[in-house]
């Protein structure tokens, strides 16, 4: 037997089998796989939630533009010719900006489109969606909001 008193070797009591932590080529690739099944499940439904909240911020900027167009009817009586009269006009009646910023491009950087019947004072104002042309359909249907 040893002596208590004696320090002790290093590796003395060395196991014959060292087992190494870590993973094998195997379990990364495995998980790789999983990895890319789930983001090819999910990704394509966070996109197309992205395109429906354009589609919802167009029509909140259309809602608040028609309140500005409602504002300078007030004030002058009939519709302003293009959007840009809410920003800056010289026509009698005119009190505004009736819009605190710039006028505001829609979600897919287009500008809005301002069409008037000046008999009845009616207007549209309307986005184009994603494609930027008329008609359409999901988010590249056009959105209007009348007034």
């Amino acid at each position: 037997m040893r002596d208590r008193s004696e320090p002790r070797r290093p590796g003395a009591y060395r196991c014959v089998s060292q087992k190494s932590s870590g993973f094998t080529l195997i379990e990364l690739l495995i998980v790789m796989v999983i990895l890319g099944l789930l983001a090819s499940l999910v990704a394509p439904q966070l996109f197309e939630k992205v395109g429906s909240s354009k589609v919802q911020v167009a029509q909140t900027q259309i809602d608040m533009l028609s309140t500005a167009v409602d504002s300078y009817m007030l004030d002058v009586g009939r519709p302003p010719e293009n959007l840009a009269a809410l920003i800056e006009s010289d026509v009698p009646g005119w009190s505004g900006p009736y819009l605190r910023d710039d006028l505001p491009e829609d979600p897919w950087g287009n500008e809005f489109i301002l069409k008037t019947e000046n008999v009845r004072g009616l207007y549209e104002i309307m986005s184009l969606g994603a494609d930027g042309q008329e008609g359409g359909q999901d988010e590249n249907a056009d959105i209007i909001g009348r007034g």
